[in-house]
């Protein structure tokens, strides 16, 4: 019987995606700069970092999760991204980026929803 997953487990997952999205952040800052600098490769470096920490903790989040579940949950990173993007970036919001994000969330919030089996139990 598969553990039941709980907001913490939620919470870590995002968490873990947020980490993945930062990668974007960091390749945007590498190409402002002039291939070979010091800019660059420092960026790069970082990003190759990031993606380190973030195949580390993947592993420990696809032993939590079934990995249908835990692919579907990475599609948040639109989220983290378009956040950055505002924050980091002062890029600006669109309808068309916003109602992409809201469908992606919702059909991440309907996969994580437990499951009804017919004798009345929940299951994931």
């Amino acid at each position: 019987m598969k553990k039941r997953i709980t907001i913490r487990d939620i919470i870590v997952l995002q968490a873990v995606v947020m980490v993945f999205s930062i990668t974007s952040v960091v390749a945007k800052f590498a190409s402002a700069q002039d291939f070979l600098s010091p800019g660059f490769i420092l960026f790069y470096g970082l990003e190759i970092l990031v993606l380190g920490i973030y195949a580390i903790l993947w592993q420990q989040v696809i032993k939590r999760f079934d990995i249908s579940i835990a692919y579907a949950n990475k599609a948040m990173v639109l989220l983290w991204g378009l956040l950055w993007s505002v924050l980091i970036f002062s890029e600006k919001v669109t309808a068309k980026k916003l109602l992409g994000v809201l469908i992606v969330i919702a059909g991440v919030v309907i996969l994580n929803l437990p499951e009804k089996e017919t004798d009345g139990k929940e299951e994931r």
